[in-house]
């Protein structure tokens, strides 16, 4: 009896990207790592691709592949488990191309994605703050090109099942800890009232910011990384408030926001006070997924929370 042929390739996996799959999908995230060079293997073969350049890991491994052709390509590979990878491909061809990237095969049993490589691929974070009107106009082009009414039946979840995490935190810290718990209970109050008056359901990037727009040919800019969701158009903006992550001094984001929200409302033919709405609600989610996952905080969304409080409507 012939022995099982074994295909693997020699990939870099830094102990950070190990870590971070480790910390988030457990026992799952440990067997995926283990099987993860022979599964590069296969699908270089499979679908006749050659590794080139590697990107920026976090919590999936990702690197730019030679096609067949010769043309470029992203190989995304991620916990097929989570289904996080289904729900962004599905989000992108529901985008169709419009204003961001375009799926060229996806294998969801496997949790793979080949993308568009968009060159020269300069993230949008590389014009802040010196150019940051020009950038958050941007920003408002890709939502309009983005946002059009949800497909009956599309398999993404609901905007609304968010909303949870505010209950868990409460639940889970009773006291003030380090995220203040009026803080919380407003906005998770005010999330519910925001999804229950949406102007009308769209398909989301749902992590709209400056560091998943690239410069492309195609168009100017082309968003990357959708979570994939169904619900409010204003929960786009929430994101881009607080990013991108300061390269000087720490306040320096905060104080663009309020020029930010301005440029938002105008571009978007959305209500002052929603704009305003949707970025407290989201910086205090983004503290509590971060508490959540570490048990440590940014601090950046809970100062932009606090400068927003005061302006929310009584």
């Amino acid at each position: 009896m012939l022995a099982r042929l074994h295909f693997v390739v020699d990939i870099a996996l830094s102990v950070a990207f190990t870590r971070n799959v480790k910390e988030r999908w457990g026992d799952a995230g440990l067997k995926w790592l283990a099987g993860l060079p022979e599964l590069t293997a296969r699908l270089l073969r499979d679908w006749d691709l050659r590794l080139a350049d590697p990107l920026p890991l976090s919590r999936n491994w990702v690197s730019r592949v030679h096609q067949a052709d010769g043309t470029t390509a992203v190989l995304k590979l991620g916990v097929p488990e989570t289904g996080h990878l289904a729900d962004e491909a599905t989000a992108l061809e529901c985008f169709d191309g419009r204003g961001a990237i375009a799926v060229l095969a996806r294998d969801d049993a496997r949790g793979v994605l080949l993308l568009e490589d968009a060159r020269p691929g300069i993230q949008a974070r590389s014009l802040v703050p010196r150019r940051d009107e020009e950038v958050t106009a941007a920003l408002i082009g890709i939502i309009k090109r983005l946002h059009r009414p949800a497909p009956a039946g599309v398999e993404l979840p609901r905007l609304s099942r968010r909303g949870a995490s505010f209950a868990r935190h409460l639940h889970r810290f009773p006291g003030e800890h380090m995220l203040p718990r009026h803080l919380v209970e407003r906005a998770g109050s005010l999330f519910g009232e925001l999804c229950a008056t949406a102007t009308g359901p769209v398909v989301l990037h749902g992590d709209l910011h400056h560091d998943n727009v690239l410069a492309a040919e195609r168009e100017p800019w082309l968003a990357i990384d959708p979570h994939g969701v169904v619900g409010d158009p204003g929960y786009e903006i929430g994101a881009m408030l607080y990013n991108p992550d300061p390269a000087g001094a720490d306040d320096t984001v905060l104080g663009l926001v309020e020029a930010r929200m301005e440029q938002l409302a105008d571009g978007l033919g959305m209500p002052p006070e929603r704009v305003v709405a949707w970025g407290f609600v989201q910086a205090v989610l983004s503290e509590v997924w971060t508490f959540e996952g570490n048990g440590v905080m940014t601090g950046r969304p809970l100062r932009l929370a606090r400068r927003l409080l005061p302006l929310l409507p009584d």
